[in-house]
């Protein structure tokens, strides 16, 4: 039996790409940037001899530069994404950081391989790429589900604030100090716009539309209502909390029921990628009857669509809104 170590070889080398990502973006912002910190950036970057105006400025850039740069050719398809996880590279240090990755991946399989140059190139690009969108993709998700586990805590903390007697504006600095990333350093910009005279309301909007949540949308009109109307600010708090708390626990029993199914859809998705790469492994020759045939690439092009579409398929039956 022959046992093929190329795929092996282009998986390891995508798994060193992939991480050499995570590795350049602690190098450069330090550990404060990761999402363990119990700390919030914010809060760090004040200690660090930060003045108040600089440190907004510089969060308020990290926030927005993205969704700016959705202008830029196929970087669309990662804007939104990178708003969300909020990566501190710029839209251009991503693509650089693309480029850089891509030259990484071609050196090692230049070195660990003897494919072709132009599949060298071409799976060069394509693991330079992945791995970004990819790593982008992981932070954002990440950085979601903390804010929907964080919000209700951050609310519930308002209420009690409110109770005692502090302003509105008192309990969102409250919260900017004591809640961990992400949600301390969104409201502690929200605590520093206040300061130099922004309405809350209009900060609590452009937080729920840069995160593009429905419950911080909720917060924003509850705010924007009793600013207007006027009425007991904490007794609307206090029950949007446990609205919040109530769609929380209702989103986390559709996953745990529908469990199954994604995994099911995911492993009918993956399993006949991973009988090529098994043959590939076990076999390399299986295919040297066939592959000088004519027919043989359009053949596997048609292969490939289906299995595109079959994963797209999957992923949209079992992807359940609420």
């Amino acid at each position: 039996m022959i046992i093929s170590p190329t795929p092996i070889i282009y998986a390891l080398i995508f798994v060193a790409v992939l991480l050499l990502v995570e590795g350049i973006y602690l190098m450069v912002f330090g550990k404060s940037i990761s999402l363990n910190s119990r700390v919030n950036r914010r809060l760090e970057l004040l200690e660090k001899g930060g003045q108040r105006e600089q440190v907004l400025e510089q969060l308020r850039k990290e926030a927005s530069q993205h969704l700016r740069a959705k202008g830029i050719p196929l970087y669309s398809i990662l804007a939104t994404k990178a708003q969300k996880a909020n990566i501190a590279f710029s839209p251009r240090a991503l693509i650089m950081m693309m480029g850089l990755l891509s030259i990484v991946a071609f050196v090692g399989l230049a070195v660990g391989t003897q494919a072709s140059l132009g599949v060298k190139i071409v799976l060069s690009i394509v693991m330079g790429v992945g791995a970004v969108y990819l790593w982008v993709s992981h932070k954002a998700k990440k950085r979601m589900n903390l804010v929907e586990e964080q919000l209700p805590d951050a609310v519930e903390l308002m209420v009690r604030s409110l109770r005692v007697g502090h302003p509105f504006s008192s309990a969102i600095q409250i919260v900017a100090k004591e809640v961990p990333d992400p949600l301390g350093s969104e409201f502690g910009m929200i605590a520093d716009e206040s300061a130099y005279g922004r309405d809350i309301s209009e900060s609590l909007k452009d937080l729920a539309e840069r995160m593009d949540m429905q419950d911080l949308r909720f917060l924003a009109v509850a705010v924007t209502i009793q600013q207007q109307s006027g009425g007991n600010l904490a007794e609307i708090l206090d029950g949007l909390a446990k609205v919040i708390r109530a769609r929380f626990r209702l989103f986390r029993r559709v996953k745990a029921i529908t469990a199954e199914a994604k995994w099911s859809g995911m492993f009918l998705s993956l399993f006949p990628v991973g009988v090529l790469v098994v043959i590939q492994v076990l076999k390399p020759d299986y295919y040297d009857t066939v592959k000088d045939t004519p027919a043989f690439i359009p053949a596997a092009l048609v292969v490939f669509t289906f299995l595109a579409i079959n994963v797209v398929f999957m992923r949209m039956m079992v992807n359940i809104k609420v």
